[in-house]
Order: C-alpha cells, then sequence, then structure tokens
C-alpha cells in the first residue's frame, strides 16, 4: 500500500543518515546549535519531559542494579517522594517527613529485603512489597507508596501527625484483638467471621494496604455458579475485593475529636459468648482532643437509605455526611451499582434508566420491573444516598455499625438479584411477569398472577437483619394456595 512505501523510503533515508560518517566536530556544532536554540522551558514543558521519561523509564528492562534503583528512584518521585542511595549504591531509601521505605537490593540487582518504617519505629520487612519487586510488579509497589502517602494526608505538623498515627496504631490493636476473642469464644470459620463477627473478617495493615474488614459475602460470592456448591474460603485465599469490604483509617475533620491514642480494651475476658471485649473508661490519660476522627471506608460507594444513614449516625454521635447528602430513589441506586458491578467485565452496557430486567430459567422466563418510584411515606418513593465513608471514634462502636452495614447490604442484594443482563423479546410466549414495590427500608413487595387462578397474588419480605427474612403470602381467599410462608421463607433465608 502507499503507507507502506512511504514507510519504507522513511526508514531508507534513516539508515542511510545513521550509516554516513560524520566528523565529531560536526556533530558537536550541531548539538551546540540546538542548546543555543533552546529557550527556558515552561512549566508544563517540564511536566511534558518528565511524563515522557517516566514513560521511557517504564519500557526499559530491569535486569541490573542500576537499572533497578533509576526506576525506584522514578517511582519515588511519580509519588512525590524523596530517594537516596547507600553509598555502596545496593540500599536505595524512599523518604518523606512521616516514613521510608528501604529496599536492599545485591551487586546484581535482585532483591533482598524491602522494610517500611514509619515515624520513631524501627524498620520492619513488608512482605507484600518484597513480592510485588520479586515480580517486578513496580505498578502494584507505586500504588503502596501512594497508600503511605494517602495514610498522612493530615492536617497539623509532624508532631500532631504522629500522633493521630499513633491512635489509628491503638484502634488497629483493639480491633484485631476484638476479632480473635470473637473467634476464641464462637469457633467460627472464614465464612461466619466475615458475616457475624463482631469485626468482620480483619487483614493487618501491610505497606500503603490499610486495615481492612470484610463483613458481608452475599450468596453469589460464596457458591459456585451453576452447581451450587459452597467455595472452600479461608483467611489465606479469601479476595480482598469479595463481598463488602470496609477499610480502617483516619483523616482530618474541622470537628474536633478524642481519640484513644492507648489500646482500651482490658484483659482477655469477654462479657459474654459471642467474645465482647470490656474496654477502660475514656479519660485524659488514654484519649486526646484532635482535628480528626476515625473512618470505615467503604471498598465501593454503597446504597443506604436515609434511615439506616441515621441510625449510623445515632450510633456515633457523628454525623454521616458534613452536611447534607443531596438524596435519590433508593431502588434507582442499588440497581445502578448492581449494573456497574454487572458490567465491571461487560462491553455491553446496558440504558440506565432501564427497571427492566429479564431472567432465563431451564423451564419458565421471567420479567422482573423494579418499581422504585412506588411512593412510600409522604408521597414520595424511599430515599436513599451513595455512602462511601463512616466516621467513628472509638472501637466498641465498630460491630454497630457493621451490623448495619450488614443489614443494608442483605436488603440491597435481595433487590440487586432482580437485576440481570439477559435479553429476550417483551413479548414472548409464557413471560412471567412481577413487580417489585418498597414498602419501608426493610421490607418490599413482589407482585405477580396466581399461577392457577387469574387473580393477583403478593409475597412481602421482610428483612430483619443480614441473618434473617420474613416472608408472607397475600392471596384472595378463593386462590388455591401456592406454597406455605414457612416454606418462602426457607428458601430465600438460605
Amino acid at each position: 500500500t502507499e503507507r507502506q512505501s512511504r514507510m519504507a523510503v522513511l526508514l531508507e533515508r534513516l539508515h542511510a543518515k545513521h550509516n554516513a560518517s560524520r566528523p565529531w566536530q560536526e556533530t558537536c556544532k550541531v548539538v551546540r546549535q540546538a542548546m543555543e536554540k533552546r529557550g527556558v522551558m515552561n512549566a508544563a514543558g517540564h511536566q511534558l519531559l518528565l511524563t515522557c521519561l517516566e514513560t521511557l523509564q517504564r519500557a526499559l528492562k530491569v535486569s541490573s542494579l542500576p537499572s533497578m534503583t533509576d526506576r525506584l528512584e522514578s517511582i519515588a518521585r511519580q509519588n512525590m517522594l524523596g530517594s537516596h542511595l547507600s553509598p555502596s549504591g545496593t540500599e536505595c531509601y524512599i523518604t518523606s517527613d512521616m516514613f521510608y521505605v528501604e529496599v536492599q537490593l545485591d551487586t546484581s540487582g535482585q532483591l533482598v529485603d524491602v522494610k517500611v518504617a514509619h515515624q520513631g519505629e524501627n524498620p520492619t520487612s513488608c512482605p507484600e512489597l518484597i513480592q510485588h519487586l520479586r515480580e517486578k510488579n513496580f505498578e502494584e509497589f507505586s500504588k503502596h507508596l501512594k497508600g503511605l502517602v494517602d495514610l498522612y494526608k493530615l492536617p497539623g505538623d509532624n508532631k500532631l501527625k504522629t500522633k493521630m498515627y499513633i491512635a489509628l496504631q491503638s484502634l488497629e490493636l483493639d480491633l484485631t484483638k476484638m476479632m480473635h476473642m470473637f473467634r476464641l469464644a464462637t469457633n467460627a470459620n472464614t465464612v461466619e467471621t466475615i458475616l457475624h463477627g463482631s469485626v468482620g473478617l480483619l487483614t493487618a495493615r501491610s505497606g500503603g494496604h490499610l486495615v481492612s474488614l470484610q463483613c458481608y459475602v452475599s450468596p453469589y460470592d460464596i457458591f459456585e455458579e451453576g452447581t451450587g456448591t459452597q467455595l472452600n474460603l479461608t483467611d489465606s485465599n479469601v479476595p480482598r475485593s469479595l463481598g463488602v469490604s470496609v477499610s480502617v483509617t483516619i483523616e482530618g475533620t474541622s470537628a474536633i475529636y478524642k481519640l484513644p491514642i492507648a489500646p482500651l480494651i482490658t484483659g482477655s475476658h469477654p462479657v459474654d459468648n459471642k467474645g465482647t471485649p470490656s474496654f477502660s473508661a475514656v479519660t485524659n490519660s488514654n484519649c486526646v482532643d484532635l482535628p480528626a476522627c476515625f473512618f470505615l471506608k467503604m471498598n465501593r460507594p454503597m446504597p443506604f437509605s436515609l434511615s439506616f444513614i441515621q441510625r449510623m449516625g445515632n450510633a456515633t454521635s457523628i454525623p454521616v455526611f458534613e452536611s447534607s447528602p443531596s438524596l435519590s430513589p433508593l431502588y434507582q441506586l442499588i440497581v445502578q451499582s448492581q449494573r456497574q458491578h454487572l458490567e465491571e467485565g461487560s462491553s455491553t452496557p446496558q440504558p440506565s434508566h432501564n427497571m427492566h430486567f429479564y431472567s432465563v430459567l431451564p423451564d419458565q422466563q421471567h420479567c422482573y420491573f423494579v418499581n422504585g418510584d412506588a411512593p412510600v411515606q409522604d408521597g414520595r418513593s424511599l430515599q436513599g444516598a451513595l455512602v462511601s465513608k463512616i466516621p467513628f471514634r472509638h472501637p466498641a462502636q465498630v460491630p454497630l455499625l457493621l451490623d448495619i452495614i450488614r443489614h443494608q447490604a442483605a436488603y440491597n442484594t435481595l433487590i440487586g438479584s432482580c437485576v440481570k443482563q439477559t435479553s429476550i423479546k417483551e413479548d414472548s410466549a409464557g413471560l412471567l411477569q412481577f413487580e417489585v414495590c418498597p414498602l419501608t427500608d426493610s421490607s418490599f413487595s413482589v407482585s405477580f398472577q396466581h399461577p392457577v387462578n387469574e387473580s393477583l397474588v403478593c409475597v412481602v419480605m421482610e428483612v430483619i437483619d443480614s441473618r434473617q427474612v420474613s416472608c408472607k403470602l397475600y392471596k384472595g381467599l378463593s386462590d388455591a394456595l401456592i406454597c406455605t410462608d414457612e416454606f418462602i421463607t426457607k428458601v430465600v433465608q438460605r
């Protein structure tokens, strides 16, 4: 083609220019002229040059000590961190005012160890960072550095930031002890710990990854699709992204809060058979006033009803939102959230306004109409908002918050189970129609035609909490009984 021939001509000219011998003096003259022509580089040009250099750096193969240290220093610059090498050149230090990362290498550039040290602490080896650098996974290593930088995006000077870090450490120690006490008291396995544990399944802070509390998994998460076999989940193989989880962190606030700077759990004897610990009283010796607050950060923004948001604020005496959130119909938020989750691996997004969904079963075809606009109270639809983080100030508040999160997650899972990506013709013969309507923030109805009579029947489902669902069938007096309330409850609760 014409394009290929033009490319061939251009390559020929480049080869000819490369092969032509040129006196050294002439080369020096050309370079000098180029240097004299260069004007003062503006900020945009400087940033563009840095971006180009970083792109080149990522493309280079790391196979020696100099290439490894160059790459580490490049990653440090990207994260606005300092870096320097030891006199031997085999230790690279990535530094900030509040922490440093020490990467130890041998003379061939192979990794020996990676240590992280926060201010006032001895450096400790970090297995996750070691694994990423051994695998040359520099992108994940960079994410950890960003996590460490974000941890210290706090108000005040270094002394105040250190107090906030100590507060976070104290909280982490208490939460870790709470999980162990729950497990000792109940002998719970991994899934039971996630679903019922006082703090869920805790994964310790590592590198730039915060402490994670996995607190809810749906049947879709723990049963194999098709066979219905329960997955063999253990503490070591549960993906961080599975189900609903929260990260535990501390952030600056406009208000002042009294936060613990020492662990508050006293002794190791629980006060009940669920492993609930006893806490020491909050005093001026174990707590300090700080312009900061602890937060549970959702792994993905989650729809909550307005009343559940108020319940979380009542549990902590801190409003979830600093200013009133913009509210939307709750069912619209649930459908959008579920659709985004389904479309993560799909290339065909569906129109966001669609509230009709289809499911093809072995012997039936269903259409679910999610009527989120149905009036519930004061003529308005059930309202809610997406929640990304929840403030709190005491470890004893975490179990209360997790129970509310689980309750909302169970409700969302039931409504979200109607959301499908299946497409079928709306006028298909034998298509069964179901209408899903909100009743309260914890109950909804499913209306459909009686399979024998031509009357309308309705099942009301009440999500009592994350463990219990109550179902009741409403039908006409002359309608045949389809099944008992107990049977529907048993099926849904499973």
